[in-house]
C-alpha cells in the first residue's frame, strides 16, 4: 500500500465500507419495525407509496450508476479502501461531489417510503451523520492530501451533495 506524505496509508480511511453502513441501517431498521411497528405520517394508497419510493430508488440508481461510471472509465478505484488514482471532476461528479452516496440515500429513503417504514426513514438522519463525518469528511482530507490544489479547486466549485 502506498504512503502519502504525511506518512499515512494511501487511502481515506473512512469508518466503514459505506455499503455496510446503509446495509446495517435497512437490517436495523426492519427489525425495529418488525418489533415496534411506527405508524406512517400520511395516510395513502399503498400504490402511492411504491410510485414514490420506486422513482426516489430510479433516481437514486441512475446517481449511483453514473457515479461508477465515471470511476470506471477514469480508472480509479470505486471501493473506499483502495487508493484514489485520478480525481474525478466531469460527468456527474462536475454536479454534485458525492453521487454515488447521494444515489444510495435516495435509494434509501424510496424503500423506506415503498415499505412505510418509518425506521428506515428515522434512521436517515443518524446515518447522513455517520456517512457525512466517518466517510465523506475522512474522504474529503484524504483527496486534499492526495491531490492538493487541483481537490481545493473542485471542492470550491462543485458542491458536496446538490
Amino acid at each position: 500500500m502506498e504512503m502519502n506524505p504525511a506518512g499515512q496509508t494511501d487511502t481515506a480511511g473512512v469508518i466503514a465500507r459505506p455499503p455496510l453502513l446503509f446495509l446495517a441501517a435497512f437490517l436495523i431498521g426492519f427489525a425495529l419495525d418488525r418489533l415496534l411497528r411506527l405508524p406512517f405520517p400520511i395516510a395513502g394508497i399503498d400504490l402511492v407509496y411504491w410510485i414514490i419510493g420506486g422513482s426516489l430508488m430510479l433516481i437514486g440508481f441512475a446517481l449511483f450508476a453514473a457515479g461508477i461510471r465515471n470511476f470506471l472509465r477514469a480508472e480509479t478505484p470505486v471501493p473506499t479502501n483502495e487508493p484514489t488514482r485520478v480525481l474525478v471532476t466531469t460527468g456527474i461528479h462536475g454536479w454534485t461531489r458525492n453521487p454515488i452516496y447521494l444515489g444510495m440515500f435516495l435509494i434509501y429513503g424510496g424503500i423506506g417510503v415503498a415499505a412505510q417504514n418509518m425506521w428506515i426513514l428515522v434512521l436517515t438522519l443518524p446515518l447522513a451523520i455517520l456517512i457525512r463525518y466517518g466517510v465523506v469528511a475522512r474522504e474529503e482530507a484524504y483527496l486534499e492530501r492526495r491531490f492538493g490544489d487541483a481537490y481545493r479547486d473542485y471542492r470550491q466549485s462543485v458542491r458536496r451533495w446538490l
